[in-house]
């Protein structure tokens, strides 16, 4: 059975805003210039490996930014560049969040459960709200969209629109499925937080966790509490410290509030469960969230695991010694480290698992997925093609009031779609 990897594409507006509070590293890069066109073809690279791998790749497409309808609905009229000058001279830090990228971040655009754990043997997934960040809360309509343009055969799909906005659901970054395998029926986790007086907001409500789960048809599910001091550490996600595949989990000592008890259940309903954890002495929360050790893409190959990790998890000498060990470890799967410079989107506070979403798929579900969405190296190639040619090299705080960006932005997104041959009706778009 597949595991179909469908990464965001990163897009033309990429910048750097500091939107995202608890995402240390986004709000330390406030203000710095960013490259999006490199922050592209980084992530092109990564999927590019990934296929490589065997595993399928597939992407979904940037937003259209600046999204002038969140200027409009907040009271500037006029022209696009009207619209866009205006709001600009009189509330930057909005205009930063009309033009924001972070829809590349696909492990927040849904939560996924594969037809193995459902009641009617179909693939469920519900768009997330995300709610918590006024920034991320805009993109739901548009991962709407292309959602159930790439999954739109009913024999094999239910795509749902988001939970209600009351209850802040960030999608499959805080949610985790072990299994023997990815065919055979699985437990599925939804981490959630709480965090109650801290610095840091927890973004994912244990209702909207639940709600997902029933809505779902889930036979098999357990709602886990992220430790209080990995969100105060950072770890805004619960895959900045922990990700699973198959039997299993790879995570940091420190990752959850009840570590002791969610281990006994694994190990208890997961046949073959397997534990692989950074002992906070070795490897501390600091370096795990510096580092996006655990917010690497974990994968079955052939022969076992592979990890693909940034190159910060490599530059940290206490980080390297454990996945060291690790993989000579014979008692656990993950047998080879793949290292890639995501150096853009980590900036930005994204790593190898936030640009992904995870879709296992049958053989003929895999079919029946839109193929416009799907790669292959020829694809990929005509892709780094485009970026090379369409996207901007450089983006600086005050160029988010300039219309000219706003201009070449939207010719970017136009000759991403033209290449894909998909129609901006098809996604809802004028």
């Amino acid at each position: 059975m597949p595991e179909l990897q469908l990464d965001g594409l990163v897009g033309p507006s990429h910048n750097y805003a500091g939107l995202s509070l608890g995402n240390l590293a986004a709000t330390s890069n406030a203000g710095a210039v960013s490259a999006p066109r490199a922050a592209a073809l980084q992530g092109l690279a990564k999927m590019r490996l990934v296929l490589g791998l065997g595993v399928p790749q597939g992407l979904l497409l940037p937003h259209d930014r600046p999204n002038l309808g969140l200027l409009r609905a907040m009271g500037f009229d006029g022209n696009d560049r009207a619209v866009l000058t205006a709001a600009h001279g009189e509330d930057a830090a909005l205009v930063a969040a009309a033009w924001s990228a972070s829809a590349m971040w696909t492990a927040n655009a849904a939560t996924v459960s594969p037809a193995a754990d459902t009641a009617d043997g179909r693939t469920h997934i519900t768009v997330a709200n995300l709610a918590t960040m006024p920034h991320r809360a805009q993109e739901w309509p548009a991962t709407l969209a292309q959602l159930r343009l790439a999954f739109a055969d009913p024999r094999h799909f239910v795509v749902h629109p988001p939970v209600p906005a009351s209850f802040g659901d960030e999608g499959a970054a805080n949610h985790m499925r072990l299994a023997p395998g990815h065919e055979a029926p699985g437990l599925e986790v939804f981490v959630y937080g709480e965090n109650p007086g801290g610095r840091f907001p927890a973004r994912q409500h244990p209702r909207a966790s639940a709600a997902v789960a029933r809505r779902h048809g889930l036979r098999r599910v357990l709602l886990a509490p992220q430790a209080d001091c990995a969100i105060e550490a950072g770890a805004f996600h619960n895959d900045v410290v922990a990700v699973a595949n198959g039997p299993v989990l790879l995570a940091h000592e420190q990752a959850f509030a009840d570590r002791d008890g969610l281990v006994a259940r694994l190990a208890a309903e997961v046949p073959g469960f397997c534990l692989v954890e950074a002992p906070a002495g070795e490897v501390s929360l600091e370096d795990a969230v510096g580092s996006y050790l655990f917010n690497a893409a974990l994968l079955s190959v052939e022969g076992g695991m592979a990890l693909v990790l940034p190159g910060e998890a490599q530059a940290n000498p206490r980080v390297w010694r454990w996945l060291q060990r690790v993989v000579q470890d014979p008692a656990n799967p993950i047998h080879t480290l793949h290292v890639r410079d995501l150096r853009e989107s980590m900036r930005n506070g994204g790593g190898p698992a936030c640009l992904r979403l995870r879709v296992q798929l049958s053989d003929a579900a895999l079919a029946a997925v839109d193929r416009r969405v799907l790669l292959d190296e020829a694809r990929l190639d005509a892709l780094e093609r485009l970026v090379e040619r369409w996207w901007p090299e450089r983006i600086a705080p005050a160029d988010l009031g300039n219309p000219d960006l706003m201009d070449q932005c939207r010719a970017a997104r136009r000759a991403l779609l033209d290449a894909l041959g998909i129609a901006p009706r098809e996604l809802g778009e004028a």
